[in-house]
């Protein structure tokens, strides 16, 4: 039998495009010649993935702001100083912070999916960020009018707006970027973090029908940034067994660049649940090395 496979995250940008943003940005690039780099971009991308045989193909986030504020990207009623996310090799990632209520989103991931079905036949999936990433917009010394309960209520229905549009304009599969929960040990190991953000996931997953949740999947990794990782040093095994409590029917795990495969595997078949799809990952894309097929 065939074994089923699926592209998992971003593809790099081409430099071109790189240098355009930051000429954009400064003030020194027409919007209309930006856009038609994107487009370029996300056409390339599409030719490319489409010639590997894949039968489910991405958009490889070329046009998102970022992977993981594109919802909120745009919108006045966010600051810049926001929690930092710090990586292994010094630099910090940071994100916003939600000044007033209430919380919607400005771009919902249903809109990539359109721009890339425009462009190529082949199923698409389609990324969205998880809910439990976004709750760390919300101040701890919380923000007055709106409580953190209000938010999280709106929070949640945001997100499960965000999935099922992708679901009814056609994705095969919508991918739940949950890079944050490998980090959520490091930052607090007793795993109480952890335990939130699954709870979190599951109000919004818990908004779909078992059918639905056939779609919908869950991609977990170190996470990647400018070629360093976040918590490639926390064991798989603090995460795996609160990970499969997750009511997705699907879960990519990155393996590739882990020192131990065999001991991955081996806690994947002991905390898994008989009705999950687990889909490994094979690529390491920090790592020169191509692999072989």
């Amino acid at each position: 039998m065939p074994i089923p496979t699926e592209p998992i995250g971003s593809i790099p940008r081409p430099p071109e495009l790189i240098a355009a943003v930051t000429e954009f940005q400064e003030g020194r690039l027409a919007q209309d010649k930006l856009s038609a780099l994107y487009t370029d971009a996300l056409r390339d991308t599409i030719r490319r993935l489409e010639a590997t045989g894949s039968p489910v193909i991405t958009d490889g986030e070329q046009t998102k702001p970022s992977f993981a504020t594109y919802p909120i990207h745009g919108l006045n009623n966010l600051a810049p100083d926001g929690i930092t996310v710090p990586f292994a090799d010094g630099h910090v990632r940071r994100l916003p912070r939600l000044v007033s209520g209430p919380f919607r989103f400005k771009t919902y991931a249903a809109s990539f999916l359109e721009t890339a079905r425009q462009y190529t036949k082949t199923p698409l999936k389609q990324a969205v960020i998880s809910a439990s990433l976004l709750s760390l917009l919300y101040p701890q010394e919380g923000i007055p009018g709106y409580s953190r309960e209000q938010f999280l209520s709106d929070l949640i229905g945001e997100a499960v707006k965000d999935i099922r549009e992708c679901i009814n304009k056609g994705a095969v599969k919508v991918q739940i970027d949950f890079t944050e929960a490998r980090l959520s040990l490091k930052l607090d190991p007793s795993g109480g973090v952890l335990e939130q953000f699954i709870g979190l996931n599951n109000r919004v997953l818990g908004q779909f029908s078992a059918a639905e949740r056939l779609k919908i999947g869950v991609h977990t990794c170190p996470g990647g940034d400018q070629d360093a990782t976040h918590s490639a040093d926390v064991d798989y095994a603090g995460l795996l067994p609160s990970l499969f409590k997750l009511n997705a029917g699907n879960f990519y795990l990155q393996l590739a660049s882990e020192k131990d495969r065999l001991h991955v595997l081996r806690l994947i078949r002991q905390c898994s649940q008989a009705d999950q799809k687990i889909f490994v990952g094979v690529i390491d894309p920090i790592n020169p090395r191509i692999e072989t097929a």
